[in-house]
């Protein structure tokens, strides 16, 4: 029984792996850091793919920004829709892979993904149709692009 509830624990962290990147926390500095980047303004919506335990949304929520989270990994689903529910007015958590799923209208995005997948979205981003939009970026680099501004390991890029 044990070695059961192992494997799907390893299961839900590494299969992400496939499609993204893997469950490591945003600091706090680095929460903030991203949202001065991205500078959106109370009202405006941040999307982000891979949201984790969901602690960029709850940040982004405490200014007042609506933030629309995708998360593939079950269990770090149910985590984000506890520690958001609070702020479920503004935060709304997806279960599921963004990489299918029809985007909302964002003014912002903010990923860590693994370099091998920035080529994938920065297509992805061209297909939704994102206009206006500012993508930040956690420790990789969109090929091909320049960003605008790098801050701590962020980079901030426009479409």
């Amino acid at each position: 029984m044990i070695w059961a509830a192992i494997f799907i624990v390893i299961l839900c962290f590494a299969g992400v792996l496939l499609f993204g990147a893997p469950y490591l926390p945003t600091l706090k500095t680095q929460q903030q850091e991203a949202l001065k980047l991205l500078d959106l303004k109370p009202g405006q919506t941040l999307l982000e793919l891979g949201c984790g335990d969901g602690r960029v949304l709850l940040a982004a929520a405490k200014k007042g920004i609506y933030g629309v989270g995708y998360e593939l990994n079950p269990m770090l689903y149910i985590v984000a829709k506890v520690l958001t529910w609070h702020q479920r007015s503004l935060v709304k958590i997806h279960f599921g892979n963004f990489w299918v799923k029809k985007w909302p209208q964002a003014n912002g995005i903010y990923v860590f993904l693994l370099q091998k997948y920035m080529q994938k979205l920065d297509k992805k981003i061209i297909q939704e149709n994102c206009k206006n939009i500012k993508l930040v970026s956690y420790a990789f680099t969109v090929p091909g692009k320049r960003p605008l501004k790098e801050k701590k390991g962020m980079f901030l890029y426009t479409y």
